[in-house]
């Protein structure tokens, strides 16, 4: 199956939360002098328009990045985020919001690599029309991202990012994110590992966290958002969370401050809310 399409959802609460962790974790490893490679194995379309086409039907951004546009106190992490969001909005309201190709873009140095994979062919043409960075290795690959994340570990440089943001289109995507990252731990034990998944009424999404906190891992982390009580007709999403192998370990105390400020921000009921665990050896 082909059919999802992320600009339908783009800048939407589980964006804001994708996006903000993921500029926190290449903000930390891109501190250190030696290159880094930024993995990212469903990348999108790279650049989204807010006031056009797709994202106009649903305007999930409305929910999502624009509640933080112009909120006031913002807390030094949370601001950086937004003032990445700005600077792709010179000069005009909130018009573009940047797929997480277009985030790693903005934090990456001219030495690190970065490797795309996008299989839905409109995408993947987007991807490779709107995301060539120059001074910068750049590979933008139309072919699925699990197999592709494979014959990339482990990098030569010996230092990755890995985002992997599969759509769940297919029950079976849950199986293959766990293997995935079994697989990747085996071949590059030391990358740091970014995984997306959905709050649903389905059990897989749990029983995939649970599969992956009993992988033999001394480092996690897993951050959720919660925007909303479930929909009474048992559809739709109602938050979103990250498992984070080998996050930063920096990263716990930046979101014990600010996931409560994104609940507050973010939140669209009484339900709303957010955990934070991580076990850092």
């Amino acid at each position: 199956m082909l059919s999802y399409r992320h600009a339908f959802h783009a800048g939407n609460h589980a964006d804001v939360l994708k996006h903000f962790v993921l500029t926190q974790i290449l903000q930390h490893a891109t501190q250190k002098d030696k290159p880094l490679w930024y993995i990212d194995t469903h990348a999108g379309a790279g650049m989204y328009a807010l006031d056009t086409g797709y994202a106009t039907q649903n305007a999930e951004y409305e929910t999502g990045i624009a509640r933080l546009w112009d909120a006031p106190d913002l807390p030094r992490p949370l601001l950086d985020f937004v003032q990445l969001v700005k600077t792709l909005n010179p000069g005009t309201p909130l018009r573009r919001y940047p797929g997480s190709p277009a985030v790693a873009d903005a934090k990456l140095r001219k030495e690190d690599r970065v490797c795309l994979f996008e299989l839905h062919p409109n995408d993947s043409k987007l991807l490779k029309q709107r995301h060539q960075t120059p001074n910068r290795k750049t590979m933008i690959d139309s072919k699925d991202g699990f197999a592709g994340l494979k014959a990339l570990l482990p990098p030569p440089s010996r230092r990755a990012v890995v985002l992997i943001d599969p759509p769940y289109e297919e029950k079976q995507d849950y199986d293959r994110v766990v293997e995935a990252l079994k697989d990747s731990l085996t071949r590059f034990a030391t990358g740091t590992y970014v995984i997306w998944y959905p709050q649903l009424q389905r059990p897989e999404p749990q029983r995939m966290l649970e599969k992956l906190k009993k992988l033999e891992l001394k480092n996690w982390l897993n951050v959720s958002l919660t925007v909303q009580a479930p929909a009474l007709d048992g559809f739709g999403m109602h938050g979103s969370g990250l498992f984070i192998a080998n996050p930063p370990w920096t990263l716990p105390d930046i979101l014990q401050e600010t996931m409560p400020l994104l609940v507050k921000l973010l939140g669209q009921d009484k339900s709303a809310g957010f955990t934070l665990e991580s076990q850092m050896a």
